[in-house]
């Protein structure tokens, strides 16, 4: 059953008349009159208002790739349309037409509507909570064709993988239809593909990329937000992993404008965990996924601008210390000025120095133990590398998956681990440890994938092959700071320094070597390498921001 039979209420409330004498406050503008049937939006619109209904009907559905249009919900008097995208502006999801009787409603664009959820407190709850349940409704949809986009192809392809991934962790609802089931095979010969121009992506407009990039794939689907080229915000942030996301929150609910880039999706590592049991507040756990879909749903309802996918490719400092505004390069050729920047931009799990393993990333390895890796290897005997924490969390979600799963680590897991992951590990029949091992040669092609690995203990010298199908890497990580250029220092290994670190002058706790350049969460040399501390530094960020964009 899903979320649609047993939330309803939630998913579609209808306001009492003191809750929408509190909405009328907030309009954006007059009250508007459709005749009957009339198109109200579409899929893949963007700027579409939400909709408060006051007489009549409006009729909201939603699309999938392969062209099927559905009913959602007939929106009466007092119920408002619309679902997380109404927030920021972005290609809504949804469709609606004004029901039999016609319908006169009330629009609220993004910023009224953000108003509207943060000024009352009674209806930005209600709304709040039916938008996100909405969003989770149409990824239900999605996983049958009835909402969002179909992906079309091999079912391991690397880019098949990818694009499944790019748009899970992104919170975009999508279809895998394999290319050797029957319904594949009758849509590659219904569009008359070859084989080298797979995987597809139908948009839910119809639109059809071949092979597309994440970038093409976002633009599709109206993903981002519109920037204005040459915008000056008070706080820019990169990277949306969790110190990130909390910088936004907490400097856009203080009336910050805040711009928010990341390359590839909100959550950073964290969102790719299946489940972070140690995180406060949350006794029985919470996916990495849902934390970080929160938290972004929450940086849009204050206001913040989340720039996803799109990286910034270079910081440029002015050439006097202290002065600004800072200069951003971004992916897309534009560039946005900035009175003071975040670095939040993370780490990413180090390469091993192994031939050929460039080549098999995607297509067998794996940096990261997400649901859709769990389901590639269900029933396999798989190989997984490394001792942190991370690969603690990793392997507790593979293991019911997998029929057997072996544990490489250089050391005891008791040195690297949190006890209660020791012990979980070490409860489970199909884990089999090898303590004092690394990677050192892998097997395949890009087009078969991964077939073997071989590895080595370090103390005797002895090496092992396995066949597999599946490898996945969590040896440590290395900051992503080559976009700086040079603006600020860092410590040996990579990191920013930040604080009484950098060894000159006198620094907030968070400040770099560069007067309004600060540096929060896994990027940041000394920090502690976990949520809870990212999150506690993007929270405490914002108060020396404040400080700096007063006095200097």
């Amino acid at each position: 059953m899903g979320i649609g039979e047993t939330r309803k209420e939630q998913l579609y409330p209808t306001m009492t008349a003191s809750q929408l004498n509190a909405a009328r406050r907030f309009a954006g503008g007059p009250e508007r009159s459709f005749a009957p049937h009339e198109r109200v939006y579409d899929v893949g619109q963007r700027d579409v208002p939400a909709w408060l209904v006051l007489t009549g009907s409006i009729e909201s559905g939603r699309q999938g790739g392969i062209g099927n249009e559905t009913l959602i919900v007939v929106h009466g008097p007092g119920q408002m349309s619309g679902e997380i995208s109404q927030l920021s502006g972005r290609a809504t999801l949804a469709s609606g037409r004004a029901g039999a009787d016609g319908a006169v409603a009330l629009p609220y664009d993004a910023a009224h509507l953000r108003a509207l959820i943060v000024g009352s407190a009674d209806v930005g709850e209600t709304i709040m909570r039916a938008f996100i349940l909405r969003r989770v409704a149409l990824i239900e949809a999605g996983l049958t064709g009835g909402a969002g986009s179909v992906l079309l192809g091999a079912r391991n392809a690397p880019d098949l993988v990818r694009l499944s991934g790019f748009l899970t962790r992104n919170g975009y609802p999508h279809m895998v239809v394999p290319a050797c089931e029957p319904e594949g095979r009758e849509l590659v010969e219904r569009l008359g593909v070859l084989d080298g121009e797979l995987p597809l992506m139908i948009c839910p407009d119809g639109t059809i990329l071949k092979r597309p990039s994440d970038q093409e794939a976002a633009a599709c689907l109206g993903m981002g937000p519109s920037l204005t080229p040459g915008k000056r915000y008070d706080v820019a942030v990169v990277g949306a992993g969790p110190a990130g996301l909390a910088t936004a929150v907490y400097a856009a609910s203080e009336g910050l404008s805040v711009l928010v880039c990341d390359a590839r999706a909100y959550g950073g590592q964290a969102g790719a965990s299946a489940r972070i049991e140690n995180y406060l507040g949350f006794p029985t756990g919470i996916s990495g996924q849902a934390l970080a879909g929160r938290a972004f749903s929450q940086a849009m309802k204050f206001g913040a601008e989340l720039a996803i996918p799109l990286s910034v490719e270079r910081l440029e400092c002015p050439f006097e210390r202290g002065t600004r505004p800072f200069i951003l390069h971004l992916g897309n050729g534009q560039s946005v000025l900035a009175r003071a920047v975040v670095i939040a931009s993370g780490a990413r799990y180090r390469r091993p120095d192994v031939a050929n393993l460039g080549e098999l990333e995607g297509a067998g390895v794996s940096y990261w133990a997400s649901p859709i890796e769990a389901k590639l290897c269900e029933g396999e005997e798989v190989a997984l590398v490394g001792g942190g924490n991370s690969a603690g969390q990793a392997v507790v979600s593979l293991a019911p998956f997998v029929s057997r799963l072996h544990l490489f680590a250089r050391r005891s897991l008791e040195e690297t681990m949190s006890r209660y992951l020791v012990d979980r590990i070490g409860a489970l029949a199909n884990i089999e440890l090898h303590i004092g091992s690394e990677v050192v040669g892998v097997e395949g092609d890009r087009t078969g994938g991964l077939t073997g690995a071989r590895f080595r203990n370090r103390d005797t010298g002895a090496t092992e092959h396995r066949a597999l199908r599946h490898l996945f890497l969590f040896v440590g990580a290395d900051p992503n700071t080559d976009w700086l250029n040079g603006c600020v220092s860092l410590d040996d290994k990579g990191y920013v320094l930040t604080g009484n670190a950098i060894g000159f002058g006198s620094r907030l706790p968070l400040e770099t070597s560069q007067l309004g350049i600060f540096a929060v969460g896994d990027v940041r040399s000394g920090s502690t390498k976990r949520v809870a501390a990212a999150v506690g530094e993007g929270a405490a960020v914002v108060a020396q921001l404040h400080g700096v964009l007063t006095q200097r």
